[in-house]
Formats: structure tokens, C-alpha cells, sequence
């Protein structure tokens, strides 16, 4: 009787939700500054009658009691948006300049608004609690789920297991993949500053040469991850900014370099590291520059709980069919929802949202992401199946 009463209630509310998400991603937020984000979302719980608390300053934590049970489970949803300028479209386009929602967080937080409602309505019919979490700063270090965290999301009531979804555009919509176990991909970024005595490019004994030991240490980073990782376990170390000099016969006296580095494995993760710096250390030894080497800790290994992960697997092949069910990928992509599943055991699946006939097959983080909208009565339905059944 639950399963259906979600089932009919996801379709009931389906353009409700749809609505929110147009408001969302007409009116996106960075990380962090997510203020009028933040208030629609209180409204909005407010106007369901389902109590909350503010977290990490922008973060919102709702509880929903259903009958009476030691069962708590929470929902995560994150709220904030990227600093990409949108190319769809669309008549809910983003109305800020320079900011747009190229990651689906307006998909995810439409779908737990909706879900709240739908377990609010329902909460007659199971048991325990579901703490809902809209999450502020997923994008950007140090990652909100590690703020929230110290300020105890996780505790009063604590959580045995939490849930996250995301959206993903090369998965048809209608499709769910899971994968129990390493998920996704710890990430680190990379700053490094090359110095030395800059000159004239026709003497280059009387200088040191820091585009050329920016160069060789480029080239010699990749060595850490070629030799001296397993080769079966993913690393990737990519420097992706270089920026030095301003003409073509002045040596410069500074270089700046920036990358990310990212792990399967957080023993090698904390090896690397210190490889790294070696590496950097030798070369500024050998070419006479002074080179500065930070590594910006990020977001840790999303790993997920097997039994968690194969229950909620279980729910969704039950509600959606075995044929709507895929195993998910290992990606090098990063999440901050690993602060999450390093503390209570964790299930975080993708949510189908592409469909090429209607011309929706844009990745994330790119200015023409969109998704098939059909999408968020499915999400919906199974956050709240999820909230009350697992």
C-alpha cells in the first residue's frame, strides 16, 4: 500500500516539483552564497509543516516523524549552483549572469522537496524518522557536507544510513545505476608557484629558468602516477593551468601552475602527495629555483555501503523493473558526499536524466546541460520510497 500511495503521489505532485525546479534554475547560487536558495527551501518546508534547522549557514535540515521507531534515515540533497554562463534556451534560463545550475542541483533539491512532501503525506504508513539535508558548497573545497557535519547533521537524531542521488545525462531517463563499494574518486587540488632570478631570454646563465623547471616538473609529476602507483588501482594527476612571462625575451622571475589530483585509494592518496612534493623539491635542486608546493586537501573516496547499497538496488528493482536497473561506473569524478559515507553507511546512485530524441545528451558542468524533466517523478519516487523503506 506504501509503495503505491508513493507511486500515485510522485505522478500527483509531478508538476509541482518541475515548477520548483524552474525557480531553482532561474535563480542559481554559488557555493556558499546560497541565501535566497536557502529561504525558498524554508518556505517551503514551512508551508508542509515539517520542522527544520539552519546548518553551515545556508544549509537546511529538516526531520519528518513517521509512527514511532529507532529507524533514521537521511536524505541528501545539495543546493548550489556552478559559475558557468547558460547557452540553453529555455524560459526558466538563469536569470543571474555568469551563474548557472550545470550540475543538477535544482534536479536534486527538486526531488527531495518533492519526496518531503510525499513522506509527510504518508508518514501515517511508516516508521522512524527521515532527516532531510539540503547541503550548501558542494562545488567548491572545503565541501558542505564536511561543515555540516561538524556542526552535527549527523547526530540528534543520528542517522544509520544516508541516501544521495545525482543526476546523469548518458544514462537514459527512466534508468537507476548503482554500485556498491568505491564509487567515485577522492580530489585534490594542486598549486604551485616556480621562482628565480628572471632576465634577458639571450642570457639565460644569468637566470633561472622558471618555465623551464615549470616544464620538467610537469613532465615529471606524471611519474608519480605512472611508476610509482599500483596500476590497478585509478589515479589521476593533471596540471591544467600554466601561467608565466608576458613577451618572448624576458625570462620570468614567477610561474604559476594548477592542477588536481585524484584517488581510489587513501593510503596511495597520502603517498602521492609526498612524492609529489619530493619530485618538486628535486627539481628546484637541480635547476636553482625555489618552487612552492600546495596541495589543497578536498573531498574524500565516495564509497558505498554494500548492504545499503544492495537494498536500495533491491527497492528500486522492485518499484521500476530489473530492465530500469544498471550497475553503476567507477568515476574519477569527485563528490563531496564521501564526508558522509567516511561517518554512517551511504548509498549514492545516479539518476537517469538523458534522452536524445528530445536533444538532451549535454554533460554536467557545461553551459547547455539540461535534462529530460520526466526524470524528477522518478526521483521522487524512489527518495521517498527510500526515506520509508530502508
Amino acid at each position: 500500500m506504501l509503495k503505491e500511495k508513493i507511486e500515485l503521489l510522485s505522478k500527483q505532485y509531478f508538476e509541482t516539483y518541475r515548477g520548483v525546479r524552474h525557480h531553482l534554475h532561474a535563480h542559481p547560487e554559488l557555493s556558499y552564497k546560497e541565501f535566497t536558495t536557502s529561504a525558498y527551501i524554508q518556505n517551503h518546508l514551512q508551508s508542509l509543516g515539517i520542522p527544520f534547522q539552519i546548518m553551515a549557514e545556508t544549509g537546511v535540515v529538516g526531520i519528518i516523524e513517521g509512527k514511532p521507531s529507532q529507524r533514521v534515515v537521511a536524505l541528501r540533497a545539495d543546493i548550489d549552483a556552478l559559475p558557468i554562463q547558460e547557452e540553453n534556451d529555455v524560459p526558466y534560463a538563469s536569470t543571474v549572469k555568469g551563474v548557472m545550475h550545470a550540475c543538477g542541483h535544482d534536479v536534486h533539491t527538486s526531488i527531495l522537496l518533492g519526496a518531503a512532501k510525499i513522506l509527510n503525506e504518508t508518514k501515517e504508513l511508516w516508521e522512524g524518522k527521515v532527516k532531510l539535508i539540503f547541503q550548501p558548497g558542494e562545488e567548491k573545497n572545503p565541501g558542505g557536507a564536511s561543515i555540516m557535519i561538524k556542526e552535527g547533521v549527523l547526530e540528534n537524531p543520528a542517522p544509520t544510513a544516508i541516501v544521495g542521488l545525482h543526476v546523469h545525462p548518458i544514462l537514459e531517463t527512466g534508468k537507476l545505476s548503482f554500485r556498491s563499494g568505491k564509487v567515485m574518486a577522492s580530489a585534490d587540488e594542486i598549486y604551485i608557484t616556480v621562482k628565480g632570478k628572471g632576465g634577458h631570454a639571450a642570457t639565460p646563465h644569468l637566470t633561472v629558468d622558471t618555465v623551464l623547471a615549470a616544464s620538467q616538473l610537469v613532465v615529471a609529476l606524471q611519474q608519480v602516477v605512472s611508476r610509482d602507483k599500483n596500476p590497478l588501482s585509478p589515479s589521476v594527476l593533471s596540471i591544467c593551468s600554466i601561467n608565466g612571462g608576458f613577451t618572448t625575451n624576458v625570462i620570468p622571475s614567477e610561474v604559476k601552475l594548477m592542477g588536481t589530483f585524484r584517488a581510489m585509494d587513501e593510503e596511495w592518496r597520502k603517498k602521492a602527495h609526498e612524492r609529489m612534493k619530493e619530485v618538486a623539491d628535486g627539481i628546484a635542486k637541480s635547476t636553482g629555483a625555489e618552487i612552492e608546493f600546495t596541495i589543497d586537501i578536498g573531498y574524500p573516496t565516495v564509497f558505498n555501503d554494500p548492504h545499503v547499497t544492495e537494498k536500495a538496488k533491491n527497492i528500486a528493482t522492485e518499484i521500476f523493473g530489473a530492465d530500469k536497473i544498471e550497475e553503476g561506473e567507477l568515476r574519477m569524478g569527485a563528490e563531496d558526499f564521501g564526508y558522509y559515507s567516511q561517518k554512517i553507511a551511504g548509498c549514492f546512485f545516479r539518476l537517469g536524466t538523458g534522452n536524445i530524441e528530445k536533444g538532451i545528451s549535454a554533460g554536467v558542468h557545461t553551459p547547455t546541460f539540461n535534462i529530460d524533466e520526466d526524470a524528477i517523478a522518478i526521483g521522487m519516487r524512489m527518495m521517498a520510497t527510500l526515506g520509508a523503506s530502508l
